[in-house]
């Protein structure tokens, strides 16, 4: 017996709102995997059409790219939801590799031998184009609130993995802050910053038995731990955002020379 056409189509719409419901990102999620496939496939291709060279021989030595540098973001928007649509998003142009949510939850949007876009214009250590040689996580928080427990305990696993899988050092887990000076803020001044440090991941100083030399120039100093100092005062403030978060002057005093000294002598 053949079914009703309004019952079929009430089926058809019931099946259409079960796989949304399961998968709502099914649609962004095809057109990841269809970008991907043409990477792979420009890739792989001899560069004879738009290549000077006479011909192609491919060697046998290479791999894929492996970043060197994490950077932490504070999403600036209100939940996560909202921050997967902006990174599916194509008119955006932002992305991350992660992003963590309040509840604790790890969403990882892109491979992490691909390029991401959300470190813009940034240097640290000299180095520019970061985009190319570093992670990006995104953490749930509008910037003006602390971060959960949840989310911090699993920033610290997520780190604790990424470290493992490319051999980072400790000093290269930063924020956003550290590699725009005057351009970024995050993750603002209530990311636990010494936490992180103390499981292993960024720099925290202790300068209980530090001696500043004489003449010590704190300014060269940020430079030597990987500020980019073109622009004075908003290096300070981006020091200042991860390693004194309650001191809002752009002054350098004592104590700061002590904290700078102190940094930079672990990140020679």
């Amino acid at each position: 017996m053949k079914a009703p056409a309004s019952l079929g189509l009430t089926l058809g719409l019931i099946a259409l709102f079960y796989a949304c419901s399961i998968s709502p990102y099914r649609a962004t999620n095809r057109v990841y995997k269809k970008q991907a496939r043409a990477f792979g496939k420009s890739i792989s291709r001899y560069p004879l059409a738009d290549s000077f060279a006479t011909r192609f021989v491919g060697t046998t030595n290479f791999s894929m790219r492996r970043p060197s540098l994490v950077v932490l973001h504070h999403t600036a928007q209100n939940s996560t939801a909202q921050t997967i649509s902006t990174f599916t998003t194509p008119r955006t142009a932002v992305s991350s590799h992660y992003v963590v949510g309040r509840d604790g939850q790890v969403v990882h949007m892109l491979n992490d031998y691909l390029r991401g876009h959300h470190a813009g214009a940034s240097s640290w250590g000299g180095a520019t184009d970061l985009n190319s040689s570093s992670l990006g996580i995104e953490i749930d928080n509008n910037g003006s609130e602390p971060f959960s427990e949840a989310q911090i305990s699993a920033v610290i696993e997520l780190l604790g993995y990424l470290k493992k899988a490319f051999g980072i050092q400790r000093k290269h887990f930063v924020g956003h802050a550290d590699i725009a000076p005057g351009r970024k803020v995050d993750p603002s001044r209530y990311f636990p910053w010494q936490r992180l440090a103390e499981a292993g991941y960024g720099l925290w100083y202790d300068t209980t038995a530090i001696e500043v030399p004489a003449g010590f120039d704190a300014l060269m100093g940020l430079r030597l731990i990987g500020y980019d100092i073109s622009k004075p005062r908003a290096a300070i403030q981006s020091y200042k955002i991860h390693y004194v978060p309650q001191d809002t002057t752009l002054q350098l005093g004592p104590a700061d020379h002590k904290i700078i000294y102190s940094l930079m002598k672990q990140s020679l």
